[in-house]
């Protein structure tokens, strides 16, 4: 039987045109212009038509269309390809001595320069890419590499919301060349850890890596997943002649379609760099994404054409580089925690010392291929790193300064909680302890359920717990539900009131979110992001339980490890029990019955005035940690945000405020300390 082809009809191009037009608007608005136009439903209603058209006329699939963006095949691998102009780095200067004797060197070359601006930018900490355009559309996207050739990841460059696919221009050049920085937002960084510590992988030591790291995936659909973002900051058109400055080459950029740093400046002194400078020092810990130091440029293009480059730099450009947060230790000692999934991890315990404002003496060392590539040992000398919040690491060991008669260190092969032999399974970098009854296992879960991102059970920390299982009145997780005010009393450095206070939290707990219990319950690979995934799109926790691997897959976000692990979970009796104990127990296991339960405590005029209301906290605030604020505007139906906007609803203001506050000013956001939003949650403080 022969199958006669759909005609395509100008009135379906004409359709595919405007539908691409419309969802490339409200992308741009929402990920460049941090401006939504629309709402995410009438986004997602508007692709999906688009989409089914495209499949219904696969023939009117552009490389351009907004469905192209995510390949539906991993790469088998990436190609090593030449860089049509080559990827220059930069000369470093750490101190205003070293900038002074730079603007020496191209004075001397140049000669007598009367007038001249510099451009600072922010120097984002991430990876380097080249993107070229051929007639307005996106065609590759390669890696720094060594400068002359790097690798083809266009399928993953595609995936970058603020990567223009198509460029923002009527008649745009037969060929341009962007430059820019892909990064991961602290925020996207943070969850992705968490993801990694839920499934007990060793998380990334800085948002560098990560972003290094998510662009050499070979499945573009785990790079969508991770949400890179990219700032451009270079411009290369055919017709050179057509743009005088680098001030204006980042203003076309902005017209192009690009995201560009907004912290940018014009400088007309060296004077002003340095203040520029000096202001970012502090202020870069309140941006949300991390910053190591600022390029300076010459803003003329024809000084720069006349200064042209040496073997290495271009001699206009210099980064005037923040030091660097590394200090040298000696490790005191070498010991392995079992976690709460029995996975090992070995940790070095070091001679205290300060880093970004804090004391670290302990580092991970992640796994015992890490504890073999470094060969770190008692008694070393070590430098290690820790920049703004990121996790301390041990960069490497100064083996001129060991003492003679050191060991190699080696994983030990028993469990040093309850003497079980440790299994190292095939294919996986992580020892575990596979002894269900390990105390550590059990102790680590219980910490795990009562922390802050699960159930949130104040007073509950790792002290208690370990005392309640000594004295036999905790075996599970389900147990502390049966805590009785005179048992916890009972215990060593515990009176009444304390017992109290603690038997209240957990009953208090009951009434966390299902998305939170989800979490809680520490099935492998799944972190909070993904537990909401979860709880939205299986409603029940029996549906959940139920549920087939391929309809697991079938949730945006949840890929093939993070459904095997679920499903795996859900087919252990003891797991099962446990869920069963939990919903006579109280716990909520039901996405609907939630809602309802908590748009029932909605009875004051706040929390229906905050519904769609968005918030931007700045500063330390007296009481509350950052995350907690956040979770609560959040229960009142309200979103966070990480910057300013003319969208903004309230500015959450603590010490220290930065630039937000600044901003929030000129736009007149209504601020609100500690103190007045818990008044506007209705929450006694």
């Amino acid at each position: 039987m022969t199958v006669t082809p759909m005609t395509v009809t100008p009135e379906i191009r004409q359709k595919v045109a405007q539908l691409r037009q419309q969802v490339q608007k409200a992308g741009y608005a929402y990920y460049v212009l941090d401006n939504p136009i629309m709402e995410d439903a009438v986004y997602d209603r508007l692709y999906r038509q688009l989409q089914d058209i495209e499949t219904e006329y696969p023939e009117l699939i552009t490389p351009d269309s907004p469905t192209q963006r995510v390949g539906d095949k991993p790469a088998s691998q990436f190609t090593s390809v030449k860089h049509n102009i080559p990827l220059y780095s930069l000369e470093n200067a750490f101190n205003q001595q070293e900038l002074e004797k730079w603007q020496e060197r191209w004075q001397r070359h140049l000669g007598e320069v009367a007038d001249f601006y510099y451009v600072c930018e922010l120097k984002i900490d991430g990876s380097a890419l080249a993107l070229t355009y051929e007639n307005g559309i996106l065609t590759r996207g390669v890696t720094r590499g060594d400068g002359i050739k790097g690798e083809d990841i266009t399928q993953n460059v595609r995936t970058i919301r603020t990567i223009p696919l198509k460029l923002n221009l009527e008649n745009p050049p037969s060929v341009v060349e962007v430059r820019g920085e892909a990064f991961l937002p602290l925020e996207v960084f943070e969850k992705i850890n968490q993801e990694r510590e839920a499934a007990e992988e060793p998380p990334f030591a800085n948002p560098r890596n990560a972003a290094a790291g998510t662009l050499r995936q070979l499945d573009s659909r785990i790079v969508d997943r991770r949400k890179l973002n990219f700032f451009a900051y270079t411009l290369h058109l055919p017709d050179s002649s057509q743009l005088n400055s680098q001030w204006e080459s980042l203003e076309l950029l902005q017209e192009m379609g690009f995201l560009v740093n907004p912290n940018r400046q014009l400088c007309e002194s060296l004077e002003a760099v340095e203040a520029y400078y000096q202001y970012w020092d502090t202020e870069r810990y309140n941006l949300p994404y991390m910053t190591d130091g600022v390029v300076v440029k010459l803003n003329s293009y024809s000084l720069q054409k006349q200064l042209g480059f040496t073997q290495k730099f271009p001699r206009w450009a210099i980064a005037f580089k923040y030091p660097a947060e590394e200090a040298p230790t000696i490790v005191k000692d070498i010991i392995v925690n079992v976690g709460r999934t029995g996975a090992v991890t070995p940790m070095a315990i070091m001679q205290p010392v300060q880093l970004a404002g804090t004391t670290v003496q302990r580092a991970t060392l992640h796994n015992s291929d890490r504890v073999s590539e470094l060969d770190i040992r008692i008694s070393d000398t070590v430098i290690i790193r820790k920049a703004g919040e990121i996790i301390p690491e041990v960069l490497r060991v100064i083996k001129e300064l060991r003492p003679p008669q050191t060991q190699p260190y080696q994983i030990p092969s028993h469990c040093p909680e309850c003497n079980s032999l440790l299994v190292r399974p095939k294919g996986e970098a992580v020892t575990r302890c596979v002894n269900r009854s390990c105390p550590a296992i059990l102790r680590g879960s219980l910490v795990h359920w009562a922390s802050r991102d699960a159930l949130d059970i104040q007073g509950l920390g790792e002290k208690i717990v370990i005392l309640l299982i000594e004295n036999g009145l905790v075996k599970s997780i389900a147990d502390l539900y049966s805590l009785q005010i005179e048992q916890v009393a009972a215990l060593e450095r515990m009176g009444e009131k304390s017992a109290t206070n603690l038997v209240n939290a957990i009953a208090a707990s009951k009434n966390q979110s299902y998305a939170r219990v989800l979490y809680g319950l520490g099935i492998r690979y799944v972190g909070n992001v993904n537990a909401k995934l979860l709880a939205e799109n299986f409603s029940d926790i029996n549906l959940l339980a139920q549920a087939s691997i391929e309809s697991l897959e079938a949730v945006y976000g949840i890929g093939e490890e993070i459904a095997q692990a679920v499903f795996e979970w859900f087919r252990i009796p003891a797991n099962q029990e446990l869920v069963s104990h939990l919903q006579k127990a109280g716990l909520q296991f039901n996405y609907q019955a939630f809602n309802n339960h908590f748009n029932n405590q909605k009875n004051n005029k706040f929390y229906s005035n905050l519904t769609g209301k968005t918030f931007v906290i700045t500063g330390t605030l007296p009481t509350l940690k950052r995350n907690e604020a956040k979770n609560l505007i959040e229960q009142a139906g309200s979103k966070v945000t990480n910057s300013v906007s003319k969208n903004t609803d309230y500015l959450v203001v603590g010490d220290d405020a930065g630039s937000k506050l600044e901003k929030a000013r000129k736009l007149g956001i209504q601020e609100l300390n500690e103190s007045q939003l818990l008044a506007m949650l209705a929450i006694n403080n």
